[in-house]
């Protein structure tokens, strides 16, 4: 009976074509819709955890003064020394690399081409709480690092700009009234979240940038990255204690420094993305219950115009039964092939819109079908009542209809 009534709901559609199209339009749009949306969030938020985890692994970062980023109160607060960098070293457990930072900025120059960028001066463990490996070239030596050896590091935009992606291991960059031999290059890894070129660097010993350009011992921020599967807040707790008593807080002052974990930004804004998702997905998914509200007007219709054919079979015996499968199985098969084809243009513009956006294509097939199976399920909701109504006809009177 199933069988058959599949067969004329095939041909009533391919009768109707275009009727068909335009009634499935509604369902394609939808199902499209909501698996374009969480596909193009779900890559989103991957590029967003990758970008996060380009900063470092289980990274923290300690600045002076109570606020991080744009506005921060770090003006007036006092910085860090090196003995605060290797007393958190020495005295906290857990953590595999420490690095205090101190940044200046120059104009460096190399024959007749000059780049305004920012000198770091830090040490080897910068490199590994930053995920930065090498190109070419090697780290500081102990001697380098002791003595303030102007020695530096450099990222691929100052290759590109200064040497034009040539040989630069060894090369000698001009920075203000001193001059530091090249001795490694970085590998790239393009712009942050925030849209700043992370190549856009040159890294010497701290004591170098210290002695060389900043003129004081002030470090303005330390790295910290903590070992793997272990809680950053047991380890964050544990740093702000012991700075609170190098710094000689009492425990009614307010500390002045922030400690700011990479992972809490990476589950703020994973999670912003998420909902946004979901939101638009939900949007989106209204427009399935539109194409719902079509099927149900085409389907009333349908049954108003093949008013005599239903006399007929009920005439010749069908059953109620039969003739309201037969409407049903067709709402079905409207909504399921517009399903079908939604999905289709859903991945192929998930494709070109994660190419567009610069983000990964990650499919979520739990999704993909829950929308299909969503969308058959619409063809029965608004497929039943005319599928009812056709089964409740009267012979005689369907017969007498014109």
């Amino acid at each position: 009976m199933i069988w058959n009534a599949f067969l004329l709901a095939i041909r009533e559609i391919r009768r109707n074509l275009m009727r068909s199209i335009l009634t499935m339009l509604g369902i394609i749009i939808g199902v499209a819709a909501v698996i374009t949306m969480v596909t193009l969030g779900n890559g989103a938020t991957a590029k967003v955890t990758a970008e996060i985890s380009s900063l470092g692994s289980n990274l923290l970062m300690v600045r002076p003064g109570q606020r991080m980023g744009p506005g921060r109160d770090s003006s007036g607060a006092k910085s860090f020394s090196l003995e605060d960098a290797e007393a958190i070293r020495n005295g906290v457990a857990s953590i595999v690399a420490v690095a205090p930072t101190a940044s200046a900025s120059v104009t460096a120059v190399f024959g007749n081409d000059n780049w305004s960028t920012t000198i770091t001066g830090t040490n080897n463990d910068y490199f590994q709480t930053g995920n930065w490996s090498f190109a070419e070239g090697r780290q500081f030596s102990e001697t380098e690092l002791k003595s303030g050896k102007p020695v530096c590091v450099i990222g691929k935009t100052i290759s590109k700009e200064l040497f034009n992606n040539e040989d630069a291991l060894g090369e000698k960059i001009r920075l203000g009234s001193f001059s530091c031999e090249v001795v490694g290059l970085l590998q790239s890894k393009g712009q942050s979240m925030m849209g700043s070129d992370q190549d856009d660097t040159i890294i010497m010993p701290i004591k170098t940038v210290q002695r060389r350009l900043t003129g004081n011992q002030d470090v303005r921020m330390i790295r910290i990255s903590v070992k793997p599967d272990i809680d950053t807040d047991v380890v964050n707790r544990a740093i702000t204690m012991l700075l609170r008593d190098r710094r000689h807080l009492s425990d009614n002052e307010k500390s002045d420094f922030s400690v700011m974990d990479t992972q809490e930004i990476t589950n703020t804004l994973t999670g912003t993305t998420r909902v946004m998702t979901m939101l638009l997905g939900a949007v989106a998914a209204v427009s399935l219950i539109v194409g719902g509200i079509g099927i149900m007007n085409i389907m009333l219709v349908s049954v108003t115009e093949r008013t005599r054919e239903i006399g007929i079979r009920m005439a010749i015996g069908a059953l109620e039964r039969e003739v309201l499968w037969q409407f049903l199985v067709e709402a079905i098969v409207l909504s399921s092939l517009g399903g079908i084809i939604g999905i289709i243009l859903a991945l192929s513009a998930s494709y070109f819109g994660s190419m567009l956006m610069g983000v990964p294509l990650i499919i979520d097939y739990a999704i993909v079908t829950l929308a299909f199976v969503f969308s058959a399920m619409v063809g029965v909701v608004f497929g039943y009542f005319p599928a009812r109504n056709a089964a409740r006809l009267n012979p005689i009177d369907a017969l007498r209809h014109e």
